[in-house]
């Protein structure tokens, strides 16, 4: 049986109006989000990853982005074409967002009970402030602060940062959404806390049931906690597939220079890493052709020429390069 797509990005296109002109931060962007499961989206930064999650929020910078195509199907309803009354019943209740920076995502001037019971005013205003109070609590328990009774008095500054960042998953879930996009959850966070974090998403969406875009540049973060993944490249897709399919079969030359740069146990001590020669494109310089083409050890003249389009390699599994033999893919593991 066919699992049941909640959230359909179609064809995306997002232009930014800079002094210097106007730039394609994201374009032709296609994916799918199933019920209960977990989307990675990885890339290096300025790859569009979090201006993507933001269209999807329609939280943009207004005027100097736009969207200039494409849908966004939320249980079959555009997003992009809901006027703004109906999309305050979606925002923060059905879809919800925990932004990047834990140390600037709460407000400094208010206390953490205000600024969660805002939530629930917002949304649930029938109830009294004392079930608001009691919902607050509950919520700040349930990621696993500890005497939540005595930080819900507190104010961001008097919190660590790993403390801040289980207020913003409390805040995100707590209208119980159908959706949370985690952008970098673990920014500015150390390693043991980025691991109790990644935790606390992965635990509290196997329990709710709802679905997850998580945003990383970590390919690590991906495999331990995500389903699926697309990999981004210059404001295109690149390859998208099931997590284990990914790893253990890449198709493009993109993804396998991502791979074959994590360091491995299995390897050699003290061998040079590979890394992928060159930069990433500017926005205000894009190439005619293939962006990774510059970048590509395997590149050719047609990939200089023209945009290469998506290759079906398997089930659930593309990859846009002119290379990828699809014929013969997948008879040998990359890794």
């Amino acid at each position: 049986m066919d699992e049941k797509i909640i959230l359909d990005v179609q064809g995306l296109i997002v232009d930014f109006h800079t002094e210097l002109g106007v730039v394609r931060a994201v374009d032709q962007v296609d994916f799918q989000l199933k019920k209960g499961k977990i989307l990675g989206i990885a890339g290096e930064s300025g790859c569009g990853k979090s201006v993507t999650a933001l269209s999807i929020m329609r939280l943009l910078p207004k005027p100097v982005s736009r969207i200039v195509q494409g849908r966004a199907l939320f249980n079959g309803r555009d997003i992009f074409k809901l006027p703004v009354s109906d999309l305050h019943h979606i925002r923060g209740k059905k879809i919800s967002m925990i932004f990047q920076e834990p140390m600037t995502a709460l407000n400094p001037v208010h206390g953490i009970g205000k600024q969660i019971i805002e939530i629930y005013k917002l949304h649930f205003p029938e109830l009294s402030f004392n079930e608001m109070n009691k919902a607050a609590v509950k919520m700040l328990e349930k990621v696993g602060i500890p005497d939540p009774d005595k930080v819900i008095k507190k104010y961001p500054h008097q919190l660590s940062g790993g403390m801040r960042q289980r207020v913003i998953i409390a805040m995100s879930l707590a209208c119980e959404p159908d959706i949370l996009i985690a952008d970098e959850p673990t920014t500015a966070l150390d390693v043991t806390v980025q691991a109790q974090i990644l935790d606390l998403i992965k635990s509290l969406q196997r329990k709710s049931g709802m679905s997850v875009i998580l945003i990383t540049h970590d390919l690590g973060v991906i495999a331990q906690n995500c389903d699926d993944v697309v990999v981004m490249y210059a404001g295109r897709i690149a390859e998208k597939a099931e997590v284990k399919i990914l790893f253990q079969h890449p198709g493009h030359p993109y993804t396998k220079g991502l791979l074959t740069s994590i360091p491995s146990l299995a390897k050699k001590p003290k061998t040079i890493l590979p890394t992928i020669r060159g930069n990433v494109p500017s926005l205000l310089d894009m190439p005619t052709g293939c962006r990774f083409a510059s970048r590509c050890p395997l590149v050719e003249d047609i990939c200089k020429k023209i945009i290469p389009r998506e290759q079906r390699l398997g089930p659930n599994h593309t990859a846009a390069c002119h290379l990828v033999d699809t014929k013969n893919f997948g008879k040998s593991d990359f890794i």
